[in-house]
């Protein structure tokens, strides 16, 4: 009996073992549920669910190459990440699609569609695109259950998603889309002028600027330009334009803001200067290859993102479709050098706030586990040594993620690019108990100083006593509430 009984158990675990690959067989082989996405382009595109969506949004650099038939816009993504990302969860069938290419975002909310994670810019668009959909929540318990160490990356980045999440963490960050300063060293050797270090002063790069704003035959060469917008949007001094509140949140009547104070005129007034100097009239920082100039390379020094960096050094993956020829022709004239922004004072390590993407996870995602694993991942030295080699600042900042930095760009090999992760990003503070709003500070500059004439002060005091305000008041009877 005894033998028997023996018998009969040893039939019951086979029975039992070979039950479970059938049963895993039966699940893994079950047809997929796909959700179709109607699009202004009339053109198929699904989403299914046993697909962990990644949706991207706002970073250029991933709508470069585009395949017509489809209008998909997948490379630049692979290339950067996606492949090394594949190759890191074997078991997850990972989609992406980068917005408009083809889909938006209203067509995916339409259609049923919540992406799974979604690469977006965390300054702006939490509060005028996420929210309203409800693709974003606190992840605080989520990422210390996935351990997921915020301390560890870069500290701006992160306060500056932490400054839009009303109190919580919305977002993780993932690089950075740097602000540096791109410099022709042609014309610097043409007129002898030293080449930019990282940790010149403003003050050292308008004496620059001056010297280089010459002439050479028929030649005018200009000597420095930098997009008054950014340079407010990404205050370098630190400074924020909101006043707090009672709330997290609160009513458009409700926000404030103060941009007239002594702090803010001495930083609209630094970069004042640099248009005052004859003949370096603002344009655009693109004219540092071939902007709006006539002739290509005839900037000395601008301000740009590392974007262009990737483009100007003649990386095809970073070049939109059919503009190839066009940028190595432009290339020609120009040899670039890379330096940091210029600081405020002496011994000053402070660039710009960071120019991020982070990864929101939607609270109604369907593969939340998933999807926090392959955040954790991005920001592993794994993924962010990976960003950095495809000449993306990373946000986490070890030795062997920074040494990497454009190793897989082989034009980037020619520069000397270490000026990249030099410094501290400005932190964004005080933000709490306040609204973010896409404020329209453009009108400081672009408006009041460089067409209506007007000095820094009058510019501030306008924008904020009436520009500001009506933007507001329009937004708010427009229905919108960020």
């Amino acid at each position: 009996m005894k033998k028997s009984r023996g018998f009969a158990l040893l039939a019951l675990t086979l029975a039992v073992t070979t039950a479970v690959p059938a049963a895993a067989s039966a699940t893994s082989s079950r047809q997929a549920a796909c959700k179709d996405v109607p699009n202004q382009y009339d053109v198929p595109f699904s989403v299914c669910d046993d697909e962990l969506f990644v949706f991207a949004a706002n970073y250029k650099p991933f709508e470069s190459t585009i395949t017509e038939d489809t209008r998909e816009g997948t490379r630049v993504f692979d290339e950067v990440i996606g492949n090394k990302l594949r190759a890191a969860f074997p078991n997850v069938k990972i989609k992406y699609a980068t917005w408009d290419l083809p889909v938006r975002y209203e067509e995916l909310k339409n259609a049923g569609v919540v992406p799974d994670i979604i690469i977006e810019d965390p300054k702006n668009r939490i509060d005028r695109d996420l929210e309203p959909l409800g693709w974003v929540g606190d992840l605080t318990p989520d990422l210390e259950r996935a351990g997921i160490d915020l301390s560890t990356l870069n500290q701006a980045a992160v306060e500056l998603t932490r400054s839009r999440s009303d109190g919580g963490i919305y977002g993780v960050p993932l690089f950075i889309d740097e602000h540096v300063l791109l410099y022709n060293k042609k014309i610097f050797d043409k007129f002898k002028v030293k080449h930019p270090q990282p940790g010149m002063t403003y003050d050292e790069a308008y004496k620059k600027a001056k010297r280089l704003t010459a002439d050479d035959g028929l030649d005018h060469y200009k000597g420095y330009m930098q997009h008054p917008d950014q340079y407010l949007d990404f205050n370098q001094a630190g400074l924020y334009p909101f006043l707090p509140t009672s709330s997290e949140e609160p009513a458009p009547e409700d926000v404030k803001v103060d941009i007239s104070s002594d702090a803010w005129k001495a930083y609209v007034d630094n970069l004042y200067r640099f248009l005052e100097i004859p003949r370096n009239e603002f344009t655009t920082v693109t004219d540092f290859l071939k902007g709006d100039m006539s002739q290509p390379g005839h900037l000395a020094m601008a301000v740009d993102t590392l974007s262009r960096l990737n483009m100007y050094a003649g990386s095809e993956l970073f070049i939109e479709d059919g503009d190839e020829e066009s940028f190595a022709e432009y290339a020609k004239s120009v040899d670039i050098g890379v330096s940091a922004v210029p600081v405020l004072e002496k011994g000053s390590t402070t660039t710009y706030q960071p120019n991020t993407r982070a990864a929101f996870i939607p609270p109604s995602s369907p593969k939340k586990e998933q999807a926090l694993q392959i955040v954790k991942w991005l920001v592993s030295e794994e993924g962010q040594t990976e960003l950095s080699s495809h000449g993306l600042k990373a946000v986490l900042q070890t030795d062997e993620v920074v040494r990497s930095f454009g190793k897989a760009v082989p034009e980037l090999a020619k520069i000397d690019a270490s000026a990249v992760y030099w410094g501290e990003n400005a932190t964004i503070s005080n933000y709490e108990n306040t609204e973010y709003w896409d404020l329209p500070l453009w009108s400081v500059y672009r408006q009041h100083i460089l067409r209506d004439g007007g000095t820094p002060e009058q510019a501030l005091t306008l924008s904020q006593q009436q520009d500001i305000p009506n933007y507001i008041k329009a937004q708010a009877e427009a229905g919108k509430d960020w």
